[in-house]
Parts: C-alpha cells; structure tokens; sequence
C-alpha cells in the first residue's frame, strides 16, 4: 500500500511540473507560430564546455542551474490573443510578481519572476510583449512569450552584465 501511494506521489508531482512546464507548448504546432525551445539536456551540454577563460566559467556555471528556455511568437492577431488569455491565465495560477513593464507606442512590455531558493535566486523568468504594429500601411498583432526556468542566480547575471556594460549603473538588488 505505501508503494502505491509513494508511486501515485511521484505520477502526480510529475504531472503537475509536466503541466507547469507545457503551458505555453501548445502554440509549438501552430502555424503562424515561431518557436525555440532549448532543453535542460541542452543546457546540461553546454556546460561541459568550460573555456573562454574566467568569463566563460561564469556562462557555464549559470548555464548549468537552467530547466529550459522556450520562445513563441506569432504575428496572427486570434493567436496573439490566445498568447494574451494563456499569460494571464498563467499569472492568476501562478506566484510570479511582476518585475518591469515598458510601453513604447503600441506595444507592451511586462517582466515577471518567480522567487527562488532565496533572495539572490528566481526559478523563473516570464516575458510577454503584445502590441500592435504598421508595416507598410498594414496592421499586425504581435505577441512574444519568452520563458526560462531553473536556478536563475541573479549575482550572476549581475556580475556578467557589468562585465559587458561597464559603467551602466544597472545592477541587481536584493529584495
């Protein structure tokens, strides 16, 4: 009996990160939709390549803490607002907060994480853009759904991107 119930444990904590993970999959068949997807296998092989001296160590060792990495977008206006319901959707069921949001004209930019192991730490980081452009007198819908899973180490990043924009000022702060 407890075999059954450790077993039935397992079925369901699998199904249940199976179903966290596959939300934005279902746009993957889609037609008017383009996809990248970069797996955790992927992720685990990159880091194995250890070179580009100090610099690349830290590539890796962030590589490395990653689930997955998953980009649709679509310039069909039904799909972009199937995009819009499925990200709302996903928030309201989910404990992400939003980090940043950009509007310039017609499009929307929101940024949103999921809180970590701790303060320096986020399992997941959401990205939608919606709007609307005008190319050549002609009116597009485009959506963006960016998502990254993982033990995403915010130092890290931190310290890669003064790295590569000295001076910037940007820097990541704890909560």
């Amino acid at each position: 009996m407890k075999k059954i119930i450790v077993l039935l444990a397992i079925a369901l904590i699998s199904f249940s990160n199976y179903a966290q993970n596959s939300i934005f999959d279902k746009f993957e068949d889609m037609d008017d939709v383009t996809t990248v997807v970069v797996t955790q296998e992927a992720f685990k092989m990159l880091a194995k390549f250890k070179s580009g001296g100090e610099e690349g160590a830290e590539y890796f060792d962030m590589v490395k803490g990653l689930n997955s990495f998953r980009v649709f977008t679509t310039e069909n206006s039904e799909i972009a607002k199937q995009m819009s319901d499925v990200v709302s959707n996903y928030l309201k069921s989910n404990k992400l907060v939003e980090l940043m949001r950009v509007k310039d004209k017609d499009s929307n930019v929101k940024i949103y994480v999921k809180s970590g192991k701790d303060d320096d730490h986020v399992s997941e980081l959401l990205m939608y853009v919606g709007g609307i452009e005008k190319y050549n007198n002609e009116i597009k819908a485009e959506s963006v759904i960016l998502s990254l899973t993982g033990d995403i180490d915010l130092n890290k990043i931190s310290k890669l991107t003064e790295a590569h924009i000295p001076n910037s000022g940007i820097e990541v702060k704890k909560q």
